[in-house]
């Protein structure tokens, strides 16, 4: 158990180093293939004009390469620095000295407490708590970052940041059969809907979400019903489409998907720690009439053991 839940510690800098030196590859095999048609270029039949602009323009594409290719090494670097911070704390850990279990896991305690403020949208306290107790490799602050100006933006109905980034993880997230994106796209032609703005709408639909009818036909062809709906409509398949959870839901999907792209747990790791030990007590089922009578049964959820005794 104690290696499955300190799984997310190593694995999250490991896997985005393997994607790094994915990326590196790309690039460099993207350089490589520049040079070779540079060296194939029959440039006896061109003019000193016509060989200026096929010098530039593979330059402008050199000099873009070279661009990725230092971003590639800063965030290599930045996940090595990671890495390499978290084998020393876990190697430091040892066993506690004896009457020492509380500071033995003072630092630990702080990151399972910045992962699940995390987790729960409370990234200023994180960081608070990051700056004060000296962990920033040991936990991933920069991985929840860039999601505050997204769901700040979904939370005013805004899907500008949140469209962009799908664009910047575009690869990623198609291997992972995503549907963040053509939810985002559905949701603005839903808003021009709710505006009344008919031929907007139609536009936007034949450029955005025509796109996706392979692959969401059904949700495709509901989205286009609501053309006949105002926003007040009270027909059920559609109601809900103009509902204000759709963008809490949108919050949800992105959470889900930038979960799985940086390989972190669905639930903190403090709540995985504590459903574990609770479960671990092993505490007697009680009925719910004997649970109101007990104010001290404890209820933990969807567990084996669904409450706690103290006597």
């Amino acid at each position: 158990m104690a290696e499955t839940v300190e799984s997310p510690l190593l694995t999250v800098p490991f896997e985005a180093l393997k994607r790094a030196a994915k990326d590196k590859k790309g690039s460099m095999d993207e350089v490589t293939s520049i040079v070779r048609l540079l060296e194939g270029q029959n440039t006896a039949n061109m003019t000193a004009a016509e060989q200026l602009k096929v010098l530039n323009k593979m330059t402008l594409r050199l000099q873009h390469l070279k661009s990725r290719l230092d971003e590639n090494n800063q965030e290599e670097e930045a996940d090595a620095i990671r890495c390499q911070a978290r084998i020393q704390h876990l190697q430091k850990l040892g066993a506690p000295a004896k009457d020492g279990v509380i500071n033995w896991n003072r630092k630990r305690l702080d990151r399972l407490l910045v992962d699940h403020l995390l987790h729960s949208g409370y990234y200023n306290a994180a960081e608070l708590l990051t700056s004060e107790s000296n962990i920033k490799d040991l936990v991933d602050l920069h991985v929840f970052a860039g999601a505050q100006k997204v769901v700040a933006d979904l939370k005013h109905h805004d899907c500008t940041a949140a469209l962009a980034w799908c664009e910047e993880h575009r690869s990623r997230l198609k291997k992972g059969k995503n549907k963040l994106e053509f939810r985002l796209r559905m949701q603005e032609f839903i808003e021009l809907v709710r505006e009344s703005k008919m031929m907007q709408a139609i536009k936007y639909a034949r450029g955005h979400l025509a796109p996706w009818a392979t692959v969401y036909l059904q949700d495709l062809q509901r989205a286009m019903a609501v053309l006949a709906f105002k926003a007040d409509t009270q027909c059920g398949p559609y109601k809900h489409l103009f509902e204000e959870h759709q963008w809490q839901s949108l919050i949800e999907l992105f959470y889900q998907e930038l979960y799985r792209l940086n390989n972190l747990t669905p639930q903190s790791v403090l709540a995985v720690h504590l459903q574990a030990g609770i479960s671990a007590l092993k505490p007697p089922i009680v009925s719910s009439s004997a649970r109101k009578e007990d104010p001290l049964a404890l209820e933990v959820g969807p567990l084996e053991f669904c409450c706690c005794n103290h006597e």
